[in-house]
């Protein structure tokens, strides 16, 4: 089971990097299985680990195995009535600054 502990470090780097290339080859199969590959969209929560840092290191693979792909990013940001992860905040600023870079 993959858990990013609420930390987009967690996700970007450790955990991320653990399974990146098992999400690659996922993607690889259904580009191949494509017809004619458009692009991309990400739909993914800022909040936590895994959609900000697992969420951001797969987009900037992406970029990087397919380059000349459109990438769209459907992202939900973190509310502060509800947020129940101190971090939460942090996560989304460093997912917003990966997210301008490759989208």
């Amino acid at each position: 089971s993959y858990s990013a502990a609420s930390n987009w470090c967690q996700g970007y780097y450790s955990k991320g990097h653990e399974i990146i290339d098992g999400l690659l080859d996922a993607v690889r199969k259904q580009a191949e299985a494509c017809g004619g590959l458009e692009g991309f969209q990400l739909i993914h929560s800022l909040g936590g680990g895994t959609g900000s840092g697992l969420g951001s290191y797969l987009l900037e693979k992406l970029t990087e195995e397919y380059p000349t792909q459109i990438r769209s990013s459907f992202s939900i940001l973190p509310s502060p009535n509800v947020s129940q992860v101190v971090v939460e905040p942090y996560n989304s600023v460093l997912s917003l600054s990966q997210l301008t870079n490759y989208c």
